[in-house]
């Protein structure tokens, strides 16, 4: 007997409450939430929608707007806050695992019957409680709003392909939109590869026109992506060139690229992306080398038929897991979260499998302590982190020690050398950065007076031995702040 749906869904909202109070917990920290939240901050407080900023006169250019848009917006609807700014990747997420569920109804060789509802919410079930599904769920970046857009147009193709209401047909467009939106022109490159194989492979060039509204859908998507391009390239001179040549063309082809303007680009061995695949689905990899094993065991090898695959579907499903790591293996430089395009289709091809393990789905407590491992464990961590946030690399904790001990607020708060991300955010910009070579030839300040700086703990010793600064008045993973006062006869 297999679990119940109600089970099912209570284990799905665990997960994603669970990650929900998270984002409230857990500081931002350095860098990438950091810089991110920051520049969403930034939108709010310029007012400027067009373009996203990276500083002051320093405009973002290694990203378009739309998750800028909504954490911004998010913002103002909750006000400057950690919860603020995840809240729109928690959406996206939910948004997810509905399409995910509504492609799952369709796939099953009887769609919208009880045993398609429990297939469809195992495979929710499963991308929620993947390692990079859980992490990214709500999690300051683009990615989260990418793979919606990216999971909804692969996926609307499917359900038209399984004669689904035509809304699907405007909806394959819309997720253009949003990925075009969120990432650029890669939103096309993953989202058109499965397509695109699934027609050359059956020869189905007329079927795929009929299919979709081409024309009036590639017009309605121009006009909700172009103009946006058009007024950035206008407002900040320079952001086609950079955002199209350098982001995806010079970023895929040249490991170790030193054009990137905001931060290091990321060299890895080629074929590196296969590994982060696995390691981002974990810990449904594990089953599938269980049944592997199993079978290996009993002499059979023969894969159970799951009654999710069927012969129209099954060659797209397949292409949309493997296309983006296929496309990545070749890039010189790569992060994880690369492959989180694939792991929506990954979950409904592996919640095939979990759906007709009855070894799986006949024991509640077995399916829960799988299910639940990896929210589970970043959950007790993620609850470490927030009672100690000072072990993490954010500057919350130091920014509003300053904030009580000084009498000026932060405005005489300097951080030697470069200013963190999550300085920037959680001052509002208000602290500034000093270069130690000025701390040390003698700082600008009257007699009398006291300035307060944040030292790198690798620099406290020099600074120290001459005399700049002694006792500290708190320390974090990666800062010590310290109370500068220019003696009278100084």
């Amino acid at each position: 007997m297999n679990i119940s749906m109600r089970n099912l869904f209570f284990m799905l909202s665990t997960i994603m409450l669970a990650r929900l109070f998270l984002a409230w917990l857990i500081p931002y920290a350095d860098t990438t939430e950091a810089r991110y939240a920051e520049i969403a901050r930034l939108m709010v407080q310029t007012g400027d929608w067009i373009t996203p900023w990276f500083d002051e006169g320093v405009p973002f250019w290694g990203k378009p707007p739309l998750s800028f848009w909504l954490q911004a917006l998010s913002f103002k609807l909750f006000g400057i806050s950690e919860f603020a700014g995840r809240f729109p990747a928690w959406l996206a997420s939910l948004g997810i695992i509905t399409i995910i569920y509504q492609v799952g109804l369709h796939l099953h060789r009887r769609p919208f019957s009880e045993s398609a509802k429990h297939y469809a919410l195992i495979a929710g079930l499963i991308y929620a409680s993947s390692t990079l599904g859980f992490i990214s769920a709500a999690t300051v970046m683009t990615d989260a709003f990418f793979v919606l857009g990216t999971t909804l147009t692969i996926g609307s193709f499917i359900i038209r392909l399984r004669n689904g209401s035509n809304l699907w047909s405007w909806l394959f467009f819309i997720g253009l939109v949003i990925g075009a939106l969120s990432k650029g022109p890669l939103a096309f490159v993953i989202s058109s590869g499965p397509i695109l194989v699934w027609v050359i492979v059956n020869n189905a060039w007329i079927r795929l026109w009929r299919l979709l509204p081409w024309l009036r859908g590639i017009l309605l998507a121009i006009l909700l992506t172009l103009p946006w391009y058009v007024l950035a390239e206008i407002k900040t001179p320079g952001f086609i060139d950079y955002f199209i040549i350098g982001e995806h063309f010079k970023r895929f082809v040249i490991s170790g690229w030193e054009g990137d303007l905001y931060g290091n680009a990321h060299d890895f061995p080629r074929g590196t992306v296969w590994l982060y695949l696995i390691i981002a689905f974990l810990p449904w990899p594990l089953l599938m080398l269980y049944r592997y094993f199993g079978s290996l065991r009993r002499g059979n090898l023969k894969p159970s038929v799951c009654k999710s695959e069927l012969p129209d579907t099954r060659l797209i499903l397949l292409s949309a897991i493997l296309v983006p790591s296929v496309f990545f293996t070749f890039a010189g430089n790569i992060l994880w979260t690369y492959v989180l395009p694939s792991l929506p289709f990954l979950a409904l091809a592996t919640g095939g499998l979990v759906a007709n393990d009855s070894r799986v789905t006949s024991n509640f407590w077995t399916s829960m302590s799988l299910t639940l491992l990896i929210p589970l464990a970043f959950s007790v961590y993620g609850l470490w982190l927030g009672l100690n946030p000072d072990n993490i690399k954010s500057e919350k904790g130091l920014i509003v020690r300053a904030e009580v001990i000084s009498e000026k607020g932060l405005e005489n708060v300097f951080y030697v050398g470069r200013l963190p991300f999550s300085a920037r955010f959680y001052s509002s910009n208000k602290v500034k950065s000093i270069n130690q070579s000025t701390v040390i030839n003698g700082l600008s300040v009257s007699p009398g007076n006291s300035i307060f700086l944040a030292v790198r703990k690798k620099d406290v010793k020099n600074l120290t031995e001459k005399g700049i600064i002694s006792s500290a008045l708190y320390e974090n993973k990666r800062y010590m702040l310290f109370k500068y006062t220019l003696k009278a006869d100084e």
